[in-house]
């Protein structure tokens, strides 16, 4: 009697682990953010920089209004371009700051 309730534990065990390996086999590593790749892609008449409309595409309401503060706070000489380097450059809380003061005044 042992012996088959023992039997009967290790298939179940066994029938888990089955379980486990085929989830963890169905899902799909994580993409990871390509900067480079994403630049290309927005790039459309690839001249190496992204103007505001290749940058909104085809946004709308508050997603085409963040768009542009993206776009505006990226733009580091304000050149009305992104450059490769601009568009991976993280963006600083002051030059969010600065725009939400421009807004109010």
């Amino acid at each position: 009697m042992m012996r088959q309730l023992l039997c009967a534990l290790v298939v179940v065990a066994m029938g888990l682990g089955m379980v486990g390996m085929a989830r963890a086999a169905d899902e799909k590593p994580k993409k990871q953010f390509d900067p480079e790749a994403a630049f290309k892609k927005l790039d459309k008449n690839a001249d190496g920089k992204v103007c505001l409309d290749e940058f909104k595409g085809k946004k709308k309401d508050e997603a085409l209004a963040n768009a542009e503060k993206v776009f505006k706070a990226k733009d580091k000489d304000a050149d009305g371009f992104l450059t490769l380097e601009e568009f991976k450059a993280p963006i600083k809380k002051e030059g969010a700051k600065k725009q939400k003061k421009e807004k109010k005044e």
